[in-house]
């Protein structure tokens, strides 16, 4: 529960570069959106005022114009001509009044209120502003008509209307400016996002390149298909490949040159141990010279591994052809068929008739070979079966070893391939490095290895069946 938290916790940790970059861009456009909206609205306002001033400050005109002056006095007479044209404007909402100097009401609605003239406001000259009116909101102009009243003062003339109509020409606006944004938007940041992910299209190519390499390729990276800003990773990605390779050719060459050097005198510590079984007499003397020739046998066994293993490693040292798996397979089985007889065991092989070809290096198949049988051999107790076995399976060539021994229990199938590990339990000899040759070399030949329970309900319980898997086929022979 800890490491599934921890991994959890590990993964919200991580950004995706592709999401940080959207995070910044797409942010401030959606935080920019409301702040949009709130302008657009002011403008709409003041964009809808526009036209209906205007036809208040042409009602105020033609009031203006029906002002006369008759004995020093103002009067106010409205023409058929001025009231149809107030009448028959599209501002058929307009409430108007003409106010004397003396604060008579000349004609219009005596209920409008009568603006009061304000410091610095001058005459014949249009003001607007907006007041509440029996609960409605309403837009006023307003102007004093001098008249040719120098004496008693201006003539104020009003016209009004409500702002229903100039709220919902405003409303008319902002739908259709913000309308289209509810589709702008997302169609923008659909945009933004393609054009990033195609922004970020050769970092995927480079992924599926390295993805695509062998474990054991780490030749360089081809940077001249990447883009300027990804340059210098792939350099230090480079660099990281070229320090990885010297390491691991070091480590090649100091197990090959350390296997070598124990060869010598193994060998000889073997021939010695067996000059001096000759004369020995029975006893304690020849059963440790005994030991002796047997632990010699083992550690050569392992140089000998060692050598193999540093040489499957290296790929530029493997060069394959064709190889007839049934031959290879039947040949090296019989190289353990005395081993076998000895051992009280039952050794078998199993192929199809005729030929089946693969790409390969004979040697290390050969090794491949030897290292199933011998594991089978030593964890089969006497009386017991191993089976060697070509098979042909859709586009796949199988080479199988099963026998009736212990078994590998299901936990420790994996760590099996790991060099030097064994199984807890187990009182066979052995170096643990069996199969992880055998994984080493089937992964040079592009092959899959796999451990299953044996498939011949005859067999005792327990056992193995180790499959090697190779493809793709190929079926006719080409050197």
């Amino acid at each position: 529960m800890v490491d599934l938290d921890a991994n959890l916790s590990e993964r919200a940790a991580r950004r995706s570069l592709l999401g940080e970059v959207l995070d910044w861009m797409l942010a401030p456009l959606f935080l920019l959106w409301p702040m949009s909206i709130a302008i657009t609205y002011v403008a709409a306002q003041d964009l809808a005022n526009v036209p209906y001033d205007l036809n208040l400050s042409n009602a105020l005109e033609v009031l203006t114009q029906q002002v006369e002056v008759e004995n020093e006095r103002a009067i106010f007479k409205l023409s058929a001509p001025a009231r149809l044209a107030l009448r028959t404007r599209e501002n058929d909402g307009v409430f108007w009044k003409v106010v004397a100097p003396s604060g008579e009401l000349l004609g219009g609605d005596a209920e409008l209120p009568s603006p009061e003239r304000a410091a610095g406001q001058q005459v014949d000259t249009v003001y607007y502003k907006n007041q509440m009116v029996r609960g409605f909101d309403v837009r006023f102009a307003y102007t004093w008509h001098t008249v040719g009243l120098r004496q008693t003062g201006p003539v104020l003339v009003v016209a009004a209307e409500s702002a229903e109509r100039r709220v919902a020409l405003a409303n008319d606006i902002i739908k259709g400016v913000i309308i289209p944004q509810f589709s702008v938007l997302p169609i923008a940041a659909l945009l933004i996002w393609f054009g990033l992910s195609r922004g970020i299209a050769p970092i995927n190519a480079l992924q599926k390149r390295l993805r695509a390499r062998k474990p054991d390729d780490l030749s360089s990276i081809d940077g001249r298909n990447v883009p300027v800003e990804i340059e210098p990773l792939v350099a230090a990605m480079n660099e990281l490949l070229a320090r990885l390779a010297s390491n691991i050719l070091a480590q090649q060459r100091f197990v090959a040159d350390a296997a070598h050097q124990l060869k010598t005198p193994l060998a000889g510590l073997r021939t010695q141990a067996e000059l001096g079984m000759r004369g020995a007499p029975p006893g304690e003397m020849l059963s440790s010279l005994n030991q002796i020739v047997a632990g010699t046998v083992r550690a050569t066994r392992l140089v000998d591994q060692l050598l193999l293993m540093a040489r499957a490693e290296n790929p530029n040292n493997v060069q394959f052809t064709s190889v007839d798996v049934i031959a290879l397979t039947q040949e090296q089985t019989q190289h353990w068929v005395d081993r076998a007889i000895s051992a009280h065991i039952d050794l078998g092989f199993e192929a199809p008739d005729g030929p089946l070809f693969i790409k390969g290096q004979p040697l290390l198949l050969a090794e491949l070979l030897n290292n199933l049988i011998d594991n089978a051999l030593r964890y089969t107790p006497a009386k017991g079966q191993v089976t060697v076995s070509v098979a042909r399976r859709d586009d796949q060539i199988i080479i199988a070893v099963e026998d009736t021994g212990q078994g590998i229990p299901e936990v420790d199938r994996e760590r099996v391939f790991d060099r030097f590990y064994r199984v807890l339990g187990t009182k066979t000899d052995g170096s643990g490095l069996g199969l992880a040759i055998v994984r080493e070399i089937a992964t040079q030949h592009g092959a899959s290895i796999h451990l299953l329970d044996p498939l011949q309900t005859t067999l005792a319980k327990g056992g193995t069946r180790v499959e090697v898997r190779f493809e793709p086929l190929i079926a006719d022979r080409d050197d």
